[in-house]
């Protein structure tokens, strides 16, 4: 699916090499204009440099923090813009993790900051998410799109893809360990039933 916006995902090198079917793949295997960047201290890894850099981006990083421009009330004016490309990097990591992608790069706190207010509870039912807001890196993917669209910054043809997407591989997965005997997903019960 084509979008205006460039979705880069800065994946912690743990997710990077343990998790082959992760949200964050499955992301950018649905997103056409979206890229993974494995790494920890991202100042220092050419790909992210190329492109905070070039002119032609207008780079911010999806994160809530306090300066934040909320994106679910209009606070970010698409005119701000000024004929640049929106380049959203996203962290792609367990959130203790996050932490420590941070602490490693402080360029990315330097950063303009976007975040949104989920219109949805996370619907991963494999893994548990430490807070109400948490979501997975589709989901987050997903619920970015919408707001973007609805602040007048891109258009998100299919609205039901990613989600798809996602329900799709928790099935998948379900089903897997349903069939090893071994339910060790949350959304499973004793027997193996979703």
């Amino acid at each position: 699916m084509e979008t205006r916006t460039r979705i880069v995902l800065l994946m912690h090198p743990m997710e990077w090499k343990r998790e082959k079917c992760a949200t964050g793949r499955l992301t950018c295997l649905n997103l056409a204009n979206s890229e993974i960047i494995p790494g920890l201290a991202f100042g220092e890894i050419p790909r992210y440099r190329e492109l905070v850099e070039d002119p032609a981006n207008y780079p911010v990083l999806l994160y809530p923090g306090p300066r934040a421009l909320n994106l679910s009330e209009g606070g970010f004016p698409s005119g701000s813009l000024g004929g640049r490309r929106l380049v959203v990097f996203l962290i792609d990591s367990t959130w203790a993790c996050a932490r420590s992608v941070l602490r490693a790069s402080p360029c990315l706190l330097e950063l303009p900051q976007v975040k949104f207010l989920p219109r949805e509870p996370s619907r991963f039912v494999i893994k548990r998410q430490p807070r109400e807001y948490c979501l997975s890196t589709l989901e987050a993917a997903h619920e970015l799109l919408l707001a973007l669209e609805a602040a007048g910054l891109d258009s998100y043809p299919d609205k039901a893809r990613l989600l798809a997407a996602f329900d799709a591989m928790q099935r998948l997965q379900i089903e897997k360990a349903r069939v090893s005997g071994r339910p060790r997903y949350l959304g499973m019960g004793p027997s193996g039933e979703a």
